[in-house]
């Protein structure tokens, strides 16, 4: 028999009433997984950084390119040979921090969002919202489609959390 809650509405009259968890339990997979997607390749990168920190950068690129099979006169080998030695043990430093602290943080994402944590919503909101300027601000000084493409896909993540936020807030009042 079901539970009655209120005038003549059950349980599951109740639940889909205020929007059950299942509701957006798909979309908030899926960015979780993103996330944590995310998670691994900065995780990847800031290891990358610490292991290129005491080694010839120049060197360690050459045998990249050498187990690729890529030829050394390739645009992108070249490319990446030109600025090699620009890099110093510093600005790895940095760099691998940098990617060790924003890997943490998609991690904590990501986490929050498969487990469907409503706090991890708002988390995630929180530090796209403070992204986007930086974003913008490099997309202003270099233009490419690869930042265009990211950039979109953190507005799409943003706007889709705002709507799934204003969803439960509706369904609540």
């Amino acid at each position: 028999m079901p539970v009655e809650i209120g005038c003549e509405m059950t349980l599951k009259d109740e639940l889909a009433r205020l929007g059950s968890r299942e509701e957006h339990a798909n979309g908030l997979l899926l960015v979780g997984l993103f996330k944590l997607t995310k998670f691994l390749f900065f995780a990847a990168l800031g290891m990358g950084a610490l292991h290129l920190i005491h080694k010839n950068i120049g060197e360690e690129l050459m045998r990249l390119t050498e187990a690729l099979r890529l030829g050394p006169e390739s645009p992108i080998v070249a490319f990446l040979m030109d600025r090699a030695d620009l890099i110093n043990h510093h600005e790895l430093r940095e760099a691998s921090m940098f990617a060790f602290t924003y890997s943490g943080l998609c991690l904590i994402e990501g986490v929050g969002l498969v487990r469907r944590r409503v706090w991890a919503e708002y988390f995630t909101v929180a530090l796209t919202v403070l992204g986007l300027p930086w974003e913008s601000y490099e997309l202003l000084m270099k233009f490419t489609w690869l930042k265009v493409g990211v950039t979109a896909v953190n507005v799409a993540v943003l706007l889709y959390l705002l709507w799934v936020l204003k969803r439960k807030r509706e369904c609540e009042g």
